[in-house]
């Protein structure tokens, strides 16, 4: 399996572990899921490696859909997430008997990103995203998508469709009823996306903020007018929900069958003590310190279930402050 190397070398003091540190523990550890939660799940792997040295974490990234997957074939004890728990995905797991303890750890946003010789798109509409991504939509040249923008073709670049981005991108730009167009180029390597875009004038893409954050140099992320004016990405827009519809929630999930395995409870307990430094570290922005104590609440009880559906599997479209009390 492909893996993506992040080199988390500038982590704060604080969370490297001292000296001292027994290595008491022993045991495997199988994670999966989602590209966007990786960097995070693997810096949190790479520091409690540190402290425990004989357990083997092993992260992988085949897309939120694809960790869910295997979550319920039993083959991870935890999964990455960039979105919630689908309905089929909680039919799936209750029906392999497999409990799940739902963790948010840090806020990412989707970033619409262009190559950096685009000098004439200086913001888009969620009505202009519509007019590029959706499934017949008329838009093959930038001309298409607003008078005066010069008539080039559009190359679009997306996450694969196993993926919680994809899956959250095409829910704010389709909706339940609309399908996003088939002739993307797409993966589920981020880095690849970002190689496409920053190789094509014309080209546009989509995947999170911190993708985003490790290449300035080679993109431009496009300011999103989600209909209160445009709006840029950074930490403090995707905390604060003003970047608006594509701030979202990450999330980890756990086993409930192996939560009390020690070095599963030592991993998620590690997990959220460092999550908001090391997301930041990496990219991300961390969880205000009152929703990270609701959350910590959360693991210590082995609370399981979801708390972004209801028992009839509706979506429950609320912030994190609402959700975790």
């Amino acid at each position: 399996m492909l893996r993506r190397v992040f080199l988390v070398t500038a982590i704060a003091v604080s969370a490297v572990p001292s000296a001292d540190a027994k290595h008491t523990l022993k045991g495997d550890i199988h994670i999966d899921g989602s590209s966007t939660v990786y960097p995070i799940t693997e810096a949190v792997a790479e520091e409690f490696h540190a402290v425990e040295r004989k357990v083997r974490v092993s992260v992988g990234f085949s897309g939120t859909g694809g960790g869910f997957k295997k979550f319920a074939a039993g083959e991870t004890q935890i999964s990455d997430a960039s979105r919630p728990i689908k309905d089929k995905e909680r039919t799936k797991l209750e029906s392999a008997g497999i409990g799940f303890i739902e963790l948010p750890v840090a806020y990412d946003g989707l970033c619409v990103v262009l190559n950096k010789k685009n000098d004439w798109v200086d913001a888009l509409t969620i009505d202009e995203l519509k007019k590029i991504f959706l499934d017949g939509s008329a838009a093959e040249r930038w001309s298409d998508v607003r008078s005066g923008w010069p008539d080039m073709p559009i190359d679009i670049y997306a996450p694969g469709t196993d993926s919680g981005t994809f899956d959250y991108f095409k829910e704010v730009i389709a909706g339940k009823t609309g399908s996003i167009r088939g002739d993307m180029q797409v993966s589920e390597d981020d880095n690849i996306l970002v190689r496409g875009v920053a190789g094509s004038k014309g080209a546009i893409g989509f995947f999170g903020f911190a993708y985003y954050a490790e290449n300035t140099d080679k993109l431009r992320a496009v300011p999103i007018d989600g209909g209160k004016g445009p709006v840029t990405p950074n930490h403090t827009t995707v905390e604060n929900g003003t970047y608006a519809p594509f701030s979202r929630p990450l999330f980890i999930y756990v086993s409930a069958e192996t939560a009390d395995e020690p070095q599963v409870d030592a991993f998620v307990d590690f997990y959220l003590d460092h999550a908001a430094e090391l997301a930041s570290e990496v990219g991300y922005v961390g969880l205000p310190a009152d929703i990270q104590m609701r959350v910590r609440r959360i693991w210590d009880s082995r609370e399981t279930g979801t708390r972004f559906l209801t028992n009839a599997g509706e979506k429950i479209h609320k912030p994190l402050t609402a959700l975790y009390r």
